[in-house]
């Protein structure tokens, strides 16, 4: 709600204006892990590498970072010097956790999926942030929207946004069906991306369709069975979906720097 009212004078109901809520769902979701980083931190702590001193307190610096960077993005303070952190801290986990998970299970399609998730979370925070890291993060989103993309159009049966694990429940009507726009959504945002041509469009109806999910799916089922799990699903969607906007906004300033 913080987010909302920091950016209530630029959004509006016309979808290039939507991308305003990009840093009030990043901001959500990230005061969600944060959390959770605080209150589950035995559990959690279980992730950091055994080769690392100290499980407990990286387990709560983390949670403690991620509060402040919600902080910052939801209050629009410090908001360049939080992006940036935040991407490099999302890169950390990339190289420090599921680097070694890829390497050691190469054929496991989720350990590839969760990598490029948190990669192109990093790359969101760094369209934040603009500059030149900006580049990057638009690089590494692409590249994340065509893997997810083609394991949509493998497994359409996985339930839209991240194609982590969950399915799309028996509920929804034409389950099988609903993998398959968001693939190509995912595909044509991530090709635009990397070649630069009608960037901006594709990205703002891919963060639309991923809004919804979050909107239509996954808050319905953390209502119908409220779980640290469908809580966790609700947070890593809006997250994405914030990522994408924040992408959208990205390539929207890039356009006008440009005067194209």
């Amino acid at each position: 709600m913080a987010g909302l009212i920091s950016a209530r004078k630029r959004l509006s109901f016309n979808p290039g204006k939507l991308i305003a809520v990009g840093p009030a769902f990043v901001a959500s979701a990230l005061a969600a892990f944060g959390a959770e980083h605080l209150v589950a931190s035995r559990s959690i702590m279980q992730i950091v590498p055994s080769w690392i001193p100290g499980h407990l307190f990286w387990t709560c610096f983390i949670g403690i970072a991620l509060l402040a960077s919600a902080t910052s993005l939801a209050l629009t303070r410090y908001v360049r010097l939080a992006a940036t952190l935040l991407g490099i801290m999302f890169l950390l986990f990339v190289l420090l956790i599921h680097l070694p998970n890829v390497i050691a299970n190469p054929g496991q399609r989720l350990f590839w999926t969760i990598l490029l998730r948190d990669l192109s979370f990093a790359g969101g925070a760094w369209a934040l942030a603009g500059g030149r890291v900006a580049v990057i993060g638009r690089i590494w989103i692409a590249v994340a929207a065509v893997w997810f993309a083609v394991v949509y159009f493998l497994h359409p049966d996985i339930a839209p946004g991240v194609p982590l694990s969950k399915l799309t429940p028996a509920w929804v009507p034409l389950r099988l069906f609903w993998g398959y726009p968001m693939g190509t959504l995912l595909l044509l945002a991530g090709v635009a991306s990397l070649v630069n041509r009608r960037a901006r469009l594709a990205a703002t109806w891919l963060a639309i369709a991923v809004t919804l999910s979050v909107l239509l799916l996954y808050i319905p089922l953390m209502a119908l069975a409220p779980t640290v799990e469908a809580l966790n699903y609700v947070a890593d969607t809006l997250l994405f979906a914030g990522t994408i906007w924040l992408l959208a906004a990205s390539l929207e300033r890039a356009i006008v720097g440009t005067g194209s």
